[in-house]
């Protein structure tokens, strides 16, 4: 007689021994399992889904007709504060612009090309004055181009001219000479034409001229109404000439 105990145990993993040994676990036919799809694959396939429902029937517009607008953002300009030494420089640059594009902010007087001289008993404000467009300019000769022997003979004609004909203010265009190795030949004969013999007697004062007139390429001259007296004791240095490279 079996106990009640041996009756009552169960007995679930009987045949587990078996299997093991044999590796293997056939299954029915027609049974088939499904692997599962990932969770995030899933609502992927379903987005896809639902937009390819949405769009259906919708007809792109052709880009023919399409205008496009691009917005460009501008950056805002930061300007840092300016020191002292770029100010300097600012101001430098508009002048050097001011003198080339109108002739302004430019003073012949200050480089080292400006010329000025009086006649006898005549004092040195006249000159400065002359500079300054003071007097009226009546008649100008140029003599660009021309050498030293050609240029003394249109010199001496047109001094004659002015003279006979009253003129006081004259101009006379000689150029600046910078091209030429030995200096400014046609400015330094016009100068020595000026201050020595006959025309000294007529010469009240003479300077560069202004820049609107040619500048250190050019010299005004203020011509006296009368000459000096042959009674008048002239000096040699009866013509004052201001200390320059020129005449060194």
């Amino acid at each position: 007689m079996k106990s009640r105990k041996s009756f009552l145990i169960h007995n679930s993993f009987r045949d587990l021994k078996v299997l093991l040994k044999a590796q293997s676990i056939s299954l029915p036919d027609g049974q088939r399992f499904d692997v599962a799809t990932p969770e995030s694959e899933q609502n992927s396939n379903f987005e896809e889904r639902l937009f390819i429902e949405a769009m259906e029937g919708v007809i792109p517009i052709s880009r023919d007709n399409c205008v496009e607008r691009i917005i460009q953002i501008r950056q805002p300009e930061i300007r840092l504060p300016e020191g002292p030494e770029k100010k300097e420089d600012a101001e430098t640059l508009s002048k050097l612009k001011s003198l080339v594009k109108n002739g302004t902010g430019f003073n012949v007087w200050e480089t080292p090309e400006y010329i000025e001289g009086t006649g006898y008993n005549v004092h040195q404000e006249v000159a400065r004055r002359l500079h300054q467009g003071d007097f009226s300019i009546q008649a100008h000769v140029d003599l660009h181009g021309l050498n030293a022997h050609e240029a003394r003979g249109v010199f001496e004609k047109f001094l004659k001219w002015a003279v006979i004909t009253g003129k006081r203010g004259i101009l006379i265009i000689h150029g600046r000479g910078l091209s030429s190795p030995a200096g400014p030949i046609l400015k330094s004969k016009v100068i020595e034409w000026l201050t020595r013999g006959l025309w000294r007697k007529w010469v009240m004062a003479y300077s560069s001229a202004r820049a609107c007139d040619g500048g250190a390429g050019a010299t005004y001259v203020l011509l006296r109404q009368r000459p000096v007296s042959k009674r008048t004791k002239i000096r040699p240095r009866e013509l004052k000439r201001k200390s320059h490279p020129l005449f060194s």
